[in-house]
């Protein structure tokens, strides 16, 4: 594999943090889809806050979308975000096509969020043996996706 910049790191931990990265950054873009589209379908007597929600996860998970790309980057590996990758590779389940009840889309947001936040653990642990500077932006990412959670389940709560 040919590398535009050199990386300080040995290729071996390059691998590691390499995918890493990429898998980050195919879960983080589905997490932006998901939710606009969640966003858009939504219904229900909770629309307005539930609806209002959404728009901080995608605004969040956009802009982790591009730290972790930015860091491939950086480190010489080419970011991948086309979208028959993102497909490929998400862990985020499809969201059901149409309108979605209120607490339906909650629902569903909670479990994406949960598919994302379980993979990001594991990378975190993964890159933390050889990369502590791409292990923070994991904690940082981890943690901002476990509040959203937090907030979507406490809706849910009926």
């Amino acid at each position: 594999m040919s590398y535009a910049v050199k990386s300080t790191l040995p290729e071996g931990d390059l691998k590691v943090v390499g995918e890493a990265l990429q898998g980050a950054l195919t879960d983080l873009v589905d997490l932006s889809l998901v939710a606009k589209q969640i966003h858009w379908n939504v219904v229900g007597p909770r629309f307005r806050s539930i609806h209002l929600q959404l728009d901080e996860v995608v605004t969040d998970a956009r802009e982790y979308t591009d730290t972790v790309a930015e860091r491939a980057s950086a480190l010489g590996i080419a970011p991948d975000g086309r979208s028959s990758t993102v497909a490929s590779g998400t862990a985020i389940d499809t969201v059901k096509e149409g309108w979605l009840q209120d607490s339906d889309a909650v629902r569903t947001m909670a479990d994406a969020l949960y598919a994302v936040i379980t993979r990001a653990r594991t990378r975190m642990t993964a890159v933390g043996e050889v990369d502590p500077v791409t292990e923070d932006i994991f904690i940082q990412l981890t943690g901002d996706l476990e509040k959203h959670r937090w907030m979507f389940e406490a809706e849910n709560q009926r």
